[in-house]
């Protein structure tokens, strides 16, 4: 899934689609953002958030008033079709490294999933330590390939699907990286990858 489409002339794009849907995810609590402000949280220059507001305007899912910057109902809209959701999730000790983690739950990309692999490469990519990726498959919270959690930690399997709300449509990845910015992008790459 694209959200904002590349040119192939002019000033070379410094962020992604992930960027993109978090600086929309950010403004969905209804509170009203700075562009420096929203530009530091999502974690791109100034001058990159500066061409995704001008986007967002554009397609009138913001306004932009001396108070600062609010999502519209139609951003509130294309947010919601979006089928990916930001989940606070702690695996256990071992199954992700780096100090800080964030959790995504992409709905209804459960059987793209393979063994991982390529959820972490995406990671990786995004400057991150890598990604954890967890299926439900047979009834079996894994973690691909074949990593049950329902055995090895029932108490954590327990609580991802208490708060997840998993089912055996969805994937849920868990990035991880030395800052909370890189782990959030490192999620939402890899969740883009599969939509």
């Amino acid at each position: 899934m694209k959200i904002m489409d590349i040119p192939a002339f002019g000033p070379m794009f410094r962020f992604s689609d992930a960027n993109v849907y978090y600086a929309l995810y950010l403004l969905a609590d209804g509170k009203r953002l700075g562009r420096k402000r929203l530009a530091e949280l999502v974690g791109v220059g100034e001058g990159s958030m500066r061409r995704i507001l001008e986007k967002f305007r554009d397609w009138n899912f913001i306004t932009i008033k001396q108070t600062g910057i609010s999502i519209t109902k139609a951003g509130l809209v294309f947010l919601d079709q979006i089928p990916v959701r930001l989940i606070e999730i702690k695996l256990s000790e071992g199954s992700t490294v780096g100090e800080f983690s964030q959790g995504v739950i992409v709905y209804g990309v459960g059987n793209k999933i393979v063994n991982g692999m390529e959820q972490r490469d995406a990671g990786i990519k995004a400057g991150a330590f890598g990604c954890t990726t967890v299926v439900l498959r047979e009834g079996k919270l894994l973690i691909p390939p074949d990593w049950n959690l329902d055995e090895q930690s029932p108490e954590l399997a327990l609580k991802i699907r208490k708060e997840s709300g998993i089912t055996s449509d969805d994937a849920i990845i868990v990035g991880s990286g030395a800052t909370k910015v890189v782990a959030i992008e490192a999620a939402l790459n890899a969740a883009f990858e599969l939509l």
